[in-house]
């Protein structure tokens, strides 16, 4: 059930609400019929081809009918790592059904999907959209016996750790420090809506989602404009791969999120708030609710917030419906309008020019959460943490081989090696930053500082949000074969470059994998990078094949076996245990 925060601001155009009205539909019916859409295209005044592009753009609407429960396993690579295809033959042989099917008696039907934002627990899935965690066969079986039993999903699913393993020494944590609603409000409501801005900017924060922009230059930017209204949105749509800090920060301290959103409304003159969450963390949605109505009863959202007759704000919530480059913030904003979520051509900022073409300003769940800490507990103790020129902490999510996976919040400036060291990394020999678009380093690097300075610098690395940590056992070209699966199928396809570079690449690294590639082949994937990070339009062309070329020069020795350096094609790869498998798995 859809919930109630999901009612839209009465100034919202209704064709705004497709989305929802879809998400609605394929609750009561199971899948989205064409009646439903010509329905909806009356309705709502859109053309029945528009309705069903939105529905074909989004991974989690179905048009054709699915089953009682429909299963989603996550296949990303640290899925992959910790059992992945155990579970899928567990799940097909208990449910009597196949992948991207459903069973005879329409109970169960079965869909991959990219990560669900649950890598320090896998393997995961969503049934039903509630999550299930740390499965085994074991644990499979049961549950498809008690889903056939009758029980439903919502009681028997787990309830996912936070999973919180280091916190900065001396009492340094900002996120996770004891939290009061509204103390950090209080404080910037005594200041002016520009003095708030200065301590953003003195904070020296920057975006937490991955882009590191500057906050206080969209903030100043967007309360400069004159247009009204003007909107605060919250991205909650946290897709890459092996990243779940968002996650923790809704399910741990939603508070300090939402009183961030308050903060930064007060200082850029807004009036509205929405939280865009993605799909797969729908089964956070009642917890949301709750902290934002126990804001309204506290007064801390609505009108004449804190007694100030001049200060009114709300907060919505807006459903994603699983696409991951709805991430990108004006695909987000297409997302919300009740469009496909792809990104618009750049001829605005957002601060401009973004929501229905209102000024809006768009940061991260964590983003929101450290202006909110940042005010309660003062600006000069804010700027004790960390390093100079790289002041606070950082949420990072570590996953992969390591004996603690989970959140760390480290100061800015902690080293790779200790980062590795605190999470118990066992025989590291690749570690993926920020997620398939971010970077790759070997140990060679360990000694590299986290912090946000100079991006090029030799001495220190940037990451967005997540660390996958894999040992030397673990195959370099299948990693970069499951980024690139997932890169080909989550490219939204409106740019050539981006459509076209996914799909060469991808064969690239195919062939690369069999053996048959050459130096060529590997300068027309230099190539074709330098073409999709010039010419697409979002964040998702821009940085898609960053990690094989880095990986390329970083294990230049394992690189050097997978090319055929005859060049005429004969050192075809055979795989004798994958060829004979289909026999040794059924054989008597």
């Amino acid at each position: 059930m859809i919930s109630p925060s999901t009612t839209f601001f009465r100034h919202e155009p209704r064709r705004n609400q497709l989305v929802n009205e879809l998400w609605k539909a394929q609750q009561r019916d199971g899948h989205i019929t064409e009646q439903t859409m010509e329905a909806l295209s009356r309705d709502l005044d859109i053309s029945l081809i528009e309705i069903q592009g939105v529905v074909s753009f989004y991974h989690f609407f179905h048009t054709r009918p699915t089953a009682r429960h429909v299963i989603y396993l996550n296949n990303s690579i640290i899925s992959k790592i910790k059992g992945y295809e155990r579970i899928r033959e567990a799940l097909e042989r208990e449910t009597g059904s196949r992948f991207n099917t459903k069973d005879r008696t329409d109970t169960f039907a079965l869909f991959e999907t990219p990560c669900i934002g649950l890598s320090d627990q896998e393997p995961a899935a969503l049934i039903d959209f509630h999550p299930f965690t740390n499965l085994n066969v074991m644990k499979v079986r049961e549950i498809i016996a008690a889903l056939k039993d009758g029980k439903e999903a919502a009681d028997i699913c787990d309830q996912p750790a936070d999973h919180i393993r280091y916190l900065p020494p001396n009492n340094h944590t900002i996120f996770f420090r004891p939290y009061t609603a509204g103390e950090g409000l209080g404080r910037a409501m005594v200041l002016s809506p520009g003095e708030v801005i200065k301590i953003v900017k003195t904070s020296e924060l920057s975006g937490r989602g991955g882009a590191f922009y500057p906050t206080w230059i969209k903030w100043d930017g967007c309360r400069k404009q004159k247009a009204t209204p003007k909107y605060v949105v919250c991205n909650a749509d946290e897709g890459e791969p092996g990243t779940f800090k968002d996650r923790v920060l809704l399910d741990r301290e939603p508070g300090s999120v939402l009183e961030g959103m308050i903060i930064a409304g007060y200082a850029i003159g807004a009036k509205y708030g929405i939280i865009y969450l993605r799909a797969e963390y729908r089964w956070l949605l009642r917890k949301l609710e709750a902290t934002i109505q126990q804001f309204y009863d506290q007064g801390l959202l609505g009108r004449a917030i804190r007694g100030n007759p001049d200060f009114d704000f709300d907060i919505r919530i807006q459903l994603g419906a699983g696409s991951y480059v709805c991430g990108e913030e004006t695909a987000l904003l297409e997302s919300m309008e009740g469009k496909r979520g792809e990104p618009r051509t750049k001829w605005y900022f957002p601060v401009e020019r973004g929501y229905l073409q209102k000024p809006t300003i768009i940061n991260n769940v964590e983003t929101f959460a450290a202006v909110a800490r940042m005010m309660e507990m003062g600006i000069n103790n804010y700027l004790n943490r960390g390093i100079p020129g790289s002041p606070g902490t950082k949420l990072i999510s570590l996953s992969g081989d390591v004996r603690k996976p989970g959140i760390y919040e480290i100061e800015w400036g902690m080293t790779i090696a200790e980062l590795l060291g605190h999470a118990g990394a066992e025989d590291p020999a690749y570690i993926q930053l920020s997620g398939p678009s971010g970077e790759c380093v070997s140990m060679n690097q360990k000694h590299r500082r986290i912090s946000m300075r100079d991006l090029l610098s030799t001495q220190d690395i940037r990451c967005g949000g997540s660390f996958m940590v894999l040992n030397r056992h673990r195959d370099i070209m299948t990693i970069l074969l499951n980024f690139s699966e997932f890169f080909l199928k989550e490219s939204c396809g409106i740019c050539t470059p981006c459509r076209a570079g996914n799909y060469i690449i991808h064969k690239k690294l195919q062939k690369m994998a069999n053996g048959l590639a050459t130096q060529a082949d590997v300068e027309e994937m230099r190539q074709w990078c330098h073409i999709m990070k010039e010419t697409s339009r979002c964040g998702l062309g821009k940085t898609a094949y960053n990690t094989p070329l880095m990986a390329i020069n970083e294990f230049s020795d394992y690189f050097s076996e997978k090319l055929e350096g005859a060049g005429n094609g004969m050192n075809l790869k055979f795989n004798m245990d994958e060829a004979i498998s289909d026999y040794e798995k059924y054989k008597v």
